[in-house]
């Protein structure tokens, strides 16, 4: 019997997938299962985790089908000082175990969990000029970041870095104050299409146009949710001078704070 198709959701309807869909082949050799993980990423050096510190760790991707579901269930997976790391995803739902890993890295991408590669010259980065900014291009302690935290910082505020202002939200900002509900982050002007320096790249134009458009409609969405729940969302342009931008944001961290504590006073019963 063949198994029918997943539907848009990535449940099977009428049983669990099938093996081919999720299982790794029986008997498979490290190297021959390296070899799939880097054809699924595009490339072994698009399979880092940044651990912080300079440290990266190369991450897999695992499929599981869990009991009694009919779901294929991603998960990213890597090692920090001896420890296995983990975290979800999301679904896949394509027919085999190739296509589903691939679906797999692409949401590792689109989520911002793995590094962007240092491109070399064979690599799809094929203009020097895109290869430049791919080098300089990390996924957090970029120069500009900590130049801001560091103003932020002298300001007497604290903060949390790299923090999701809403668990279950699978989205991260730079700078978190938790109980201000306020999240800043700091857009690379390339990456987030700058309308005073973004410029389109003369090699895979309309690549590198379709990536950044995704990447701001990325942005406009998590705005919109962070913003339904109640934060306030301050975005940064990586050209702007950290000193002027480290004040607006402690004025609106502290009247944030000001109005939540007094709504917490008036709230109290007598």
């Amino acid at each position: 019997m063949i198994p029918s198709p997943p539907s848009d959701s990535g449940r099977w309807k009428d049983e669990p997938p099938p093996a081919r869909a999720w299982k790794c082949r029986p008997g498979l050799s490290r190297a021959a299962r390296t070899a799939e993980q880097d054809r699924a990423a595009g490339g072994g050096d698009r399979r880092l985790v940044d651990l912080g510190d300079g440290r990266t760790a190369r991450a897999s991707v695992e499929l599981k089908v869990l009991p009694r579901t009919r779901r294929i269930r991603a998960y990213l997976r890597w090692s920090d000082r001896g420890k296995t790391r983990e975290t979800y995803l999301g679904e896949v739902s394509q027919p085999t175990r190739a296509l589903n890993l691939a679906s797999a890295w692409h949401l590792a991408q689109e989520q911002q969990l793995v590094t962007t590669p240092d491109a070399s010259t064979d690599s799809w980065a094929s203009s020097p000029a895109v290869r430049t900014v791919m080098k300089a291009n990390r996924s957090r302690d970029t120069k500009p970041e900590l130049a801001l935290r560091s103003a932020i910082h002298n300001l007497g505020l604290r903060y949390r870095v790299d923090a999701r202002p809403i668990q279950e939200l699978k989205r991260r900002a730079d700078v978190v104050f938790t109980k201000a509900r306020v999240a800043v982050f700091s857009d690379g002007c390339y990456w987030h299409g700058c309308p005073e320096h973004y410029r389109a790249a003369r090699h895979n134009d309309e690549f590198w146009k379709d990536k950044i458009a995704k990447n701001q409609a990325r942005d406009r969405d998590t705005d919109a949710k962070l913003l339904a729940a109640g934060w306030l969302v301050v975005r940064v342009w990586e050209h702007e001078d950290p000193t002027e931008t480290a004040d607006r944001i402690a004025q609106a961290v502290r009247r944030r704070s000001n109005r939540l504590s007094t709504s917490s006073t008036d709230a109290r019963p007598e």
